[in-house]
């Protein structure tokens, strides 16, 4: 029979859509398995044959999952805010919601063609007003709790107001952003506006000015994995470290949180060290260092207008090592300490240092640079003077954005004095326990008044640190310290493309729109640039101020401060709707709730998470802040959103390369470059045939530039590129679009072929010749079914041998999906079918298990040989086939027969038989008879189940 995989598969995807078979109940007795996979963005270049590798996965073990008896929620949806769509509509004029809509169109034609399993019925797009109306508010939910580090949870912000109003600040222990102390007394006496402004120090949704990556020509603040290399990753625009006043997520509280939870879900430890890495959890000591201004050369301490300065370190015991301080470029107090003669070289540096983003500063473990500021410091510890310089190794953003410098004991320090040594303010690189400091040392009243360490002489490092920590409390310069290398996730984006923040303000001071107001709907605009004062793109917007007694949107015109504000002109950054989308699934078009308590309670969290690996950090992180602080406030249960998580590796594109002679439009065959000095260039993989043939006048039609070329072609009078395996992208022309393997092989067979490379978990490449194998099993297999053009299902009771090959491969399937090692499953479906088309097996006992087994992998298929079969109705909920051990245990055995130790034949023979009939079997075979040439044996020695050897 022929396999016409067009029409069955337009047959069952036409049957799915229009009987909704996945459309999932909340209200189920079955027990329930969340299966997702991360938020796709839909770009305008659709999707390539890398992208669904870790949908296909999760589609077969949904669909498995249904087959084993769950009520399974598969959703899916779109993350359908961000920059590309706004670049797009500042270059077209296009609104980014057209194209945004095309461009899911598009997806979705795509994502259906390849036959999943999802309930479309709860699909979300970030960017709809009934999505981000949730989102919103649960912005406002954060900007109303604060962090209650005593209890260890978030809570109304109204009980933080009346602790306040009783205690002022004494006994709080909270999450904040500064450490104030007031009394109630003080707070009762505080204007409105002085009390607002001291609730942000401690709001988990808060106004700060912060060191952002800010890109002028896109207009917009980027995330550090926006950047590359110092310039935006979305084109290639210098982009700045600045100083702006953002809305941030105190990310921060909970920290440690996250920390344990890491140690209760099943994620690789790959990602889990991710995540461990990027909060940077670190024991150490705060210690005050005292500022001295001076400008004479004899170093007599000066008054400073700074007070102190104070420095986070893993090593207090290494205080005697100190000799100098080193602040970032950007923290608060270099210009308030800078000297007047060294002002314009800290000055200069600080613009040169703005210019590298924090990234490529962690990353140049090189780069030695820095400006000294003219102040010192004095060491708690010793009173040596310490000079004060600026470096940009130091960021401000880790620990206090100051270090201590110890070159006895540190490689880094000890290069930076090296680097600088006989420059102003760098003392001489010495080990400060060989150097009698006395002499002319400044000691500070109420330090260690120790000049020297003899004191921890014979104490382990355990013991000196805890001495150290002992002085430095005793003394009030210094007590023990966590820090946490996480710092507080920056919210802001000066963009149109994204959730409006619902917020306006008075007298400068933010306050949250009313819930009744939600959502806050993105105005028109009629660019979507900033204005020409510098404000985001929402500062065109005519429409967009807010009238707080009447509770509407307004005229900007009409904005008086006095009962029209303005709102907010930023928008949410893209991970805000990505950090919580998985509960929206569970309770889609629910109008009165972000999600319903019986719908959470009933699907709690996610149990299968697929996706990639570059989301280690970012949105991981963000994702499980936003879940725990939710249950902190009481709306969901589990604190944790994902137990399981799997992370697919990357389909590899081939691509192919033409070789351009330097200075010139001429191009070399691979083979006759020999010494010649040429460029390899990327060209369309479409261009190129299985023999690595370039077609010449493609290639020139390709692009304008080509349109002249010349070719030195090889002695066959052919063009051969060369080959490269590396990451599938448009930009790299090495794109293979999976509807073109829909439409010639079948996306059953782009199914398998996916899962058939490799381990789900590896990197592997693809290569489209290879699909014809999996494309010719697949045929095979649905002609065991048929006989000439007719459905051939026998009730023929099966044999031994073909109950053995289906429930080894029943054993294998589940063993494989269960352990999602899918390329294997492939594999043991080829063996068993080629085994059973050997025995012209066409048993319903075997083919029907056959065709579940089968149907998560490729369902289109599974789905019209059910019907063959005689069933009505879907095969994605019959019972998975029940493996039986007992057609696996073998009852017989072929036992070799040797005569002195040299095998003559083979004989089958039952295993639970005696040795005594084996020995009279033997005996009275004539093959033995003919060894023995009428003679008889001495003795004839059976090992049960292995051999029967026979001596003469």
């Amino acid at each position: 029979m022929n396999y016409n995989h067009k029409d069955i598969e337009a047959k069952w995807q036409k049957y799915w859509a229009e009987n909704q078979t996945f459309k999932t109940e909340n209200n189920s007795e079955k027990p329930k398995f969340y299966v997702l996979d991360m938020f796709p963005y839909p770009s305008g270049a659709g999707l390539h044959v890398g992208h669904p590798l870790g949908y296909i996965a999760s589609d077969i073990f949904a669909r498995y999952k249904r087959h084993k008896g769950f009520n399974v929620l598969h959703p899916q949806g779109y993350d359908s805010f961000g920059l590309p769509a706004e670049q797009y509509a500042i270059q077209t004029g296009q609104h980014p919601e057209k194209t945004t809509r095309e461009n899911i169109a598009r997806y979705r034609e795509q994502l259906d063609k390849i036959g999943f399993s999802f309930d479309w019925s709860r699909e979300v797009r970030t960017s709809n007003p009934d999505y981000y109306k949730w989102t919103q508010w649960i912005f406002i939910q954060l900007f109303h709790s604060w962090y209650n580090n005593t209890t260890d949870k978030a809570e109304s912000i109204d009980t933080l107001i009346r602790h306040f109003e009783q205690f002022g600040t004494e006994n709080l222990n909270a999450a904040q952003t500064e450490e104030l102390h007031f009394t109630a007394e003080q707070w009762k006496n505080y204007s409105e506006e002085e009390k607002q402004n001291i609730l942000l120090n401690y709001r988990l949704a808060f106004r700060a000015e912060t060191t952002v990556n800010w890109c002028p020509a896109l207009g917009t603040v980027l995330a550090n994995d926006e950047v590359v290399n110092g310039v935006s990753e979305r084109g290639g625009h210098p982009v700045f470290q600045k100083k702006m006043m953002q809305w941030s997520m105190r990310i921060t509280a909970y920290s440690e949180r996250l920390l344990q939870g890491l140690d209760t879900v099943d994620w690789s430890e790959s990602i889990k060290e991710s995540q461990r890495n990027w909060i940077g959890k670190s024991k150490g000591a705060s210690i005050k260092f005292k500022v001295l201004s001076s400008k004479s050369q004899d170093l007599e301490p000066e008054t400073s207008n700074v007070e102190h300065i104070t420095v986070f370190t893993t090593r207090p015991d290494t205080i005697f090592g100190v000799t100098y301080l080193t602040l970032a470029p950007e923290h608060e107090l270099v210009l308030n300490i800078t000297t007047e003669a060294q002002k314009q070289a800290v000055l200069d540096y600080i613009e040169a240092t703005s210019k590298r983003s924090e990234r490529d500063r962690m990353a140049d473990t090189k780069t030695i640079s820095g400006v000294f500021t003219g102040a010192y410091a004095v060491c708690p510890a010793t009173g040596y003077y310490l000079p004060i310089w600026i470096g940009d190794y130091v960021l401000a953003g880790y620990g206090t954005g100051a270090v201590m410098a110890v070159p006895a004991g540190d490689e880094r320090d000890y290069a930076f004095a090296k680097h600088f040594a006989g420059a102003e303010g760098m003392p001489e690189i010495i080990n400060i326990f060989d150097k009698d400091i006395s002499q002319g040392a400044y000691t500070e009243k109420g330090g260690f008044k120790l000049q020297n360490s003899d004191f921890l002489n014979g104490m382990d490092y355990e013991e000196a640190t805890e001495k150290i920590l002992e002085e430095l409390e005793k003394s009030g310069v210094g007590k023990a310290k966590i820090n946490y290398r996480q710092r507080d996730a920056i919210f802001s984006r000066q963009r149109y493309w994204g959730e409006p923040v619902p917020v306006y303000y008075k007298n400068g001071v933010p306050y949250t729109l009313p819930l009744s107001a939600l959502p806050l709907e993105l105005p028109e605009v009629e660019k979507y640039l900033p204005t020409e004062d510098g404000d985001p793109p929402l500062g065109n917007a005519k429409e967009y101020a807010w009238n707080e007694a009447e509770e509407e949107i307004v005229s900007t015109d009409l904005i008086d401060n006095q009962t029209i504000f303005p709102l907010e002109l930023s928008t949410m950054p893209g991970w805000a709707g990505s950090s919580w989308y998985w509960l929206r699934y569970m309770d889609a078009h629910n109008e009165n709730e972000f999600v319903s308590q019986d719908s959470v309670n009933y699907w709690q969290n996610v149990d299968l998470y697929i996706g990639g690996s570059e989301h280690a950090t970012g949105h991981l992180l963000y994702s499980r802040f936003w879940n725990k602080f939710l249950k902190d406030r009481g709306y969901i249960q589990a604190e944790e959103p994902f137990k399981k998580m799997i992370n697919q590796g990357m389909i590899l594109g081939t691509s192919a390369f033409v070789y351009r002679l330097e200075g010139t439009n001429t191009f070399v065959s691979k083979g006759q470059i020999g010494d010649k000095k040429v460029q390899a260039i990327h060209v369309d993989v479409s261009l190129v045939n299985a023999s690595s043939e370039l077609d010449i006048e493609g290639f020139k039609q390709w692009r304008p530039d080509f349109a002249d070329a010349e070719f030195i072609l090889d002695e066959n009078g052919k063009y051969i590129v060369g080959h490269e395996v590396e990451k599938m992208s448009k930009s790299k022309y090495n794109v293979v679009n999976p509807d073109d393997i829909c439409e010639q092989y079948g996306a059953d067979t782009l199914r398998l072929y996916e899962m058939f490379l490799g381990p789900l978990e590896q990197a592997k490449p693809w290569n489209t010749a290879g699909i014809t194998g999996v494309s010719g099993f697949l045929k095979k297999f649905y002609n065991l079914y048929f006989e000439g053009d007719a459905a051939a299902i026998s009730n023929e009771e099966p044999t031994k041998e073909e109950y053995k090959i289906l429930h080894t491969l029943i054993k294998k399937v589940e063993y494989d999906i269960e352990n999602f090692s899918f390329n294997t499953s492939v594999s043991a479906f080829m063996i068993a079918v080629n085994d059973l088309q050997k025995l012209k097996c066409n048993k319903r006992a075997i083919l029907e298990p056959m065709a579940i087994l089968i149907s998560p992998y490729a369902p289109h298929i599974a789905e019209e040989l059910w019907e063959v079969l005689g069933h009505n109705g879907s095969i994605s909920r019959v019972p998975f086939p029940a493996f039986e051990e007992k057609y696996l245990v073998e009852d017989s055995k072929e036992y070799p027969v040797s005569f002195n130790g040299k095998v003559r034949f083979k004989i089958e023979l039952p295993l639970d038989m005696p040795n005594e009939e084996v020995e009279k079997i033997i005996l009275a075979d004539e093959r033995t008879q003919a060894q023995l040439g009428g003679n008889s044996p001495k003795k004839i020695i059976v090992v049960k189940g292995k051999i029967v050897n026979v001596v003469v």
